[in-house]
Order: C-alpha cells, then structure tokens, then sequence
C-alpha cells in the first residue's frame, strides 16, 4: 500500500463492520471510547473512510457540527498495519475541507495524538472557546461528545488526560 493507492470518501452503512474491528485495539487502551455498532450507524453520515485498491477500509474519521461555526473531529483511526503512512492526515485534511464547505470556522479535537493534531494545525487549548450563551444552548445537548468538549462532571472519566485541541479555518 502506499499513500497514492489511498482514496477517502464518505462512509456507507456496508463499512461499519471494519470500521468497528478497527476501532477495538484503541477502545481497549481507552485511547478511542467504545460505541455500540448502533451509535456508527446512526452517526455514518458524518464518517469519512479511507480506503485502499480493493476498497478495503484502512483509516476513518468523523466531523461532529456542534453549533453554527463550530465542529469536532471525532473518532480518527487508522489500521495498525497502516499507521505512519499519511493515512490519518489524508482522513483530518479531508474533514477539514468538510468543515470548510459547510461554513465552519472553528475545529475542535479531544485527543491524545497531540503531536500529530499539531502537525494539522491545531493548537492545545484549556477551556471550550465558546461565549456563555453558546455553552447554555450546547448544555441541553445529550451528545457525550458535546459533553467531553464542554468538560461536564459526568463525563470526566472520558476524558482523563485527553488534550482539547482547536484549529482556526
């Protein structure tokens, strides 16, 4: 494989399976939080997937629209067998322009790869970079996601040692 046989599009339901084989060795190391395989489903639409030659999934990643200028990049992975090939910057370049045509000017990531979200163009940050009627409106959200960028108490346990990162568009 290299880097020029890799194409990413947008993901189908049919790429869920590989999608969660992949994501489990991170999901073990607390590195990526399990989902149940009906939490991809419902969220497919936001996924992008890389793929190889023979179509076979080796990276994904997921842009989250949190609240009109303002979204996360979620859920970047790449197959082991994968890593250190350019895939996760293909994936991350690909939700950028995403966030970009949707008129988004702010990324938002939650990670423990901060080296390799700077790399992108995303800059550690100590608190949601939000106006407190904007935190108001995002409270009423049951999206964990949105509660792990907020910092809510009950999802604490979710993001012991994660970095909230953000990049500018």
């Amino acid at each position: 494989m290299t880097i020029s046989t890799i194409r990413v599009r947008a993901a189908k339901p049919s790429d869920v399976p590989q999608i969660q084989a992949m994501r489990e060795p991170f999901i073990g190391r607390r590195i990526l939080l399990a989902r149940e395989p009906v939490e991809l489903y419902e969220s497919v639409q936001e996924m992008l997937v890389a793929v190889d030659e023979t179509d076979r999934v080796v990276g994904c990643g997921a842009l989250h629209v949190m609240w009109k200028d303002l979204a996360e990049v979620r859920s970047v992975v790449v197959d082991q067998n994968s890593r250190g090939q350019g895939v996760g910057q293909l994936i991350v370049a690909a939700l950028i322009e995403r966030a970009m045509d949707l008129g988004i000017r702010r990324v938002f990531c939650l990670t423990f790869e901060v080296d390799f979200f700077a790399k992108l163009g995303f800059e550690p940050i100590a608190d949601a970079p939000i106006d407190p009627e904007t935190f108001a409106e995002l409270v009423r959200s049951s999206d964990e996601g949105i509660a792990e960028f907020l910092d809510l108490a009950r999802v604490k346990q979710n993001t012991l040692g994660n970095t909230r990162m953000l990049r500018l568009l």
